[in-house]
C-alpha cells in the first residue's frame, strides 16, 4: 500500500506541475497534499500496528485522503488540466488502493497480532544523525 500511495504522490506532483498558476494555492496544492497524506498515514499506520485501534484509524485517515485526491482528478478533469484517459487512468488507481486500505482495516486485528510478526524492532535514536539504529 505504502509503495502504492508513494508512486502515485510523485505521479500527482509532476502531473500538477502543468496546471496554471491560478490553481497553485486551490487545486495543485489540495491534491498535492492529499496524496501525500496518503502514503504518510499509511505509513503511521505501520508504525502504529502494536495498537490495532490506531492502526485502523491511520488507515481510515488514509482512505478518506485518497477520496479526496479522487474528487481533485474529478475537477481537474472538469477544469481541463488533465484528459480523460489520464483521470481514468489514476482514478482507477486510487479505486485500488482504496479497496486495499479497506481490505487492511476490516483485517486489523490479524494485521495487529503478535503472530503475523507486528511487533516493531526495538530501536535506539542517534540524536547526532536523526535517525533511528536497530539496537
Amino acid at each position: 500500500m505504502y509503495g502504492d500511495a508513494r508512486a502515485l504522490a510523485r505521479e500527482i506532483y509532476a502531473l500538477s506541475k502543468a496546471w496554471p498558476r491560478e490553481e497553485r494555492y486551490s487545486l495543485t496544492d489540495q491534491i498535492r497534499r492529499a496524496s501525500r497524506s496518503v502514503m504518510a498515514n499509511t505509513a503511521e499506520a505501520w508504525r502504529k500496528r502494536r495498537y490495532p485501534k490506531h492502526f485502523a484509524s491511520k488507515l481510515s485517515d488514509a482512505e478518506a485522503e485518497a477520496c479526496e485526491c479522487r474528487a481533485w482528478l474529478d475537477v481537474a478533469l472538469d477544469c481541463g488540466h488533465v484528459d480523460a484517459a489520464t483521470h481514468n487512468a489514476l482514478d482507477v488507481r486510487y479505486h485500488a488502493l482504496i479497496g486495499g486500505l479497506v481490505t487492511m482495516q476490516r483485517d486489523s486485528a490479524r494485521r495487529c497480532s503478535l503472530a503475523s510478526g507486528a511487533r516493531e524492532p526495538v530501536v535506539g535514536y542517534d540524536t547526532a544523525r536523526g535517525s533511528e539504529f536497530p539496537v
